[in-house]
């Protein structure tokens, strides 16, 4: 994989573009490195996520994904990483963050999944895959903006978030989507209520996954993103 991406600059556009609920709840972040390093977590994310979305055959996926995990080597291991614009904010923030690998190499692990968009067995895969590609990722982003924040701390709210945005079609048989949101749901509010201010918008998003695939509200997004980091609920 040799592509160069979007220079560093850029990276806050590009989320801007391709993940706007998570681009809209990063500007209630304060700090303006926090922000950068999130928006970092969000491009690396990105990344991965699309392996198994721009390729034509698997086994081109699965060399994208070797060669984010041969990043993650580097970034570790202390050498030099690679000139693509996502490693390179990435390897910044996980030096600031003292990010732990695994809450970037399990995510990694489960796009591994993607490339095979069959139907998760049962509700048990489902729920792993979810916490797995979802969760870790939400970890990360609570644990950027609050170290001391239990990483644990939002399942529920990932595999909310996930949900709304896995396609139908990967659910698995006789699954009740409705039962599962909504049992799911009802954690989640709990475990946003227990969040600090400080690490509320590495989850505020979720107030938004009602709008998915419909049309951008705007100034009513902003709203309803507010009234959550406010009130810490959404």
């Amino acid at each position: 994989m040799s592509e160069a991406g979007p220079p560093l600059d850029d990276l806050d556009a590009l989320i801007r573009r391709v993940d706007p609920d998570r681009w809209l709840s990063s500007r209630y972040v304060a700090d303006p490195t926090a922000r950068a390093d999130l928006i970092a977590l969000y491009a690396y994310d990105h990344e991965i996520t699309r392996a198994a979305q721009v390729v034509s055959e698997p086994l081109l996926g699965e060399i994208r994904l070797a060669w984010w995990r041969e990043a993650l080597d580097e970034i570790y291991q202390g050498r030099p990483v690679r000139r693509q614009p996502t490693a390179q904010a990435l390897a910044l923030a996980v030096a600031r963050r003292a990010l732990p690998r695994a809450l970037l190499e399990t995510p990694l692990d489960a796009r591994h999944a993607d490339l095979d968009p069959a139907p998760f067995a049962d509700e048990a895969a489902l729920n792993a895959w979810l916490d797995a590609a979802y969760g870790a990722i939400m970890a990360a982003a609570v644990r950027m903006l609050d170290p001391v924040a239990d990483p644990s701390s939002v399942r529920s709210v990932a595999r909310v978030w996930g949900l709304s945005r896995l396609p139908r079609d990967r659910l698995p048989a006789a699954y009740d989507a409705v039962r599962a949101a909504t049992g799911h749901l009802a954690a989640a509010r709990a475990e946003a209520k227990a969040l600090s201010p400080a690490a509320f918008p590495a989850v505020a998003h979720l107030v938004l996954r009602e709008r998915v695939g419909r049309q951008r509200q705007g100034f009513g997004d902003r709203v309803r993103l507010t009234l959550a980091v406010l009130t810490g609920r959404f």
